[in-house]
């Protein structure tokens, strides 16, 4: 057993090699995450500079406080490039349906850009989505931009980061260069997301996915993650404590200069005892 799953609550975020900001419930930590969002927008926009996020769909918990903030502050998202980290594909070429209940593109367009204000909300045109028939399109975008400002995500169980998953065969300098890419989804992460997405149901989870290159997130100015499930317990403390290794890519973060993990209290538990 590695000794860092024995490191307790109390202990957790001490010589960490990724910054840990260990909060209370998982409320908490997506508060925190909505809140950087929406400063780092004031600010650039005080400044008139642009803002480019690479966003997530899950977690999300962020998403409902940044609406509410968004709305009430009458924040303009006009001059900001929101990037999709990726989506669903029932095959190598086609995407599922926006309208499928497990459709990313459906989730932001109806949960996020449809509930705020028209007048405030990200335009369409500066909505990116990963597109499978044309990978590096959002990958040229995002390069002629500068790069994103943040690169908000989570981490999977296998230590994903969008869904670059494991290939413990590539160096770690091959594999800080991945682009957006087509691929087929793991077992271990469509386990995973298939007991919190539709309650166990694997057969149905989609055996593919396109997904935004790992050097794009890498080569964010920063990149801010949430943990708050019961498995996060574990993976939290491998990706901060662990050895460097494309066979749990989060722990590559440990070599960005501007990286943290907000922790919600369920995840900061400690998963051996004894």
């Amino acid at each position: 057993m590695h000794e860092y799953y024995r490191i307790p609550a109390s202990e957790l975020g001490r010589d960490a090699k990724i910054p840990l900001k260990c909060l209370g419930d998982s409320g908490e930590a997506f508060y925190e995450m909505a809140l950087e969002m929406v400063h780092t927008i004031q600010a650039n926009n005080a400044a008139q500079r642009r803002t480019v996020f690479i966003v997530p769909v899950g977690p999300v918990g962020q998403y409902p406080i940044f609406v509410r903030l968004v709305n009430e502050g009458r924040i303009s998202l006009k001059n900001c490039w929101f990037f999709n980290m990726d989506e669903y594909m029932v095959d190598e070429q086609t995407k599922v349906s926006p309208d499928d209940r497990l459709s990313f593109i459906g989730f932001m367009e109806k949960q996020v850009y449809g509930r705020i204000d028209p007048e405030l909300t990200v335009p369409p045109a500066q909505r990116i989505y990963p597109d499978p028939a044309d990978p590096s399109r959002g990958d040229r975008l995002l390069e002629s931009l500068g790069g994103a400002d943040i690169c908000f995500g989570g981490i999977g169980i296998n230590g994903h980061l969008a869904f670059n998953e494991p290939q413990p065969e590539l160096s770690e300098e091959a594999f800080r260069a991945l682009p957006t890419r087509v691929l087929a989804i793991s077992r271990e992460t469509r386990t995973s997301n298939a007991i919190g997405d539709l309650g166990g149901a694997i057969e149905d989870m989609p055996p593919y996915c396109v997904t935004i290159g790992f050097h794009q997130i890498i080569t964010a100015k920063k990149v801010r993650l949430g943990v708050f499930r019961d498995w996060h317990r574990a993976v939290v403390r491998r990706a901060a404590y662990g050895e460097v290794t494309t066979a749990f890519p989060a722990t590559l973060l440990q070599r960005h200069p501007d990286a943290l993990i907000y922790v919600g209290g369920n995840a900061a538990k400690c998963p051996v005892e004894g």
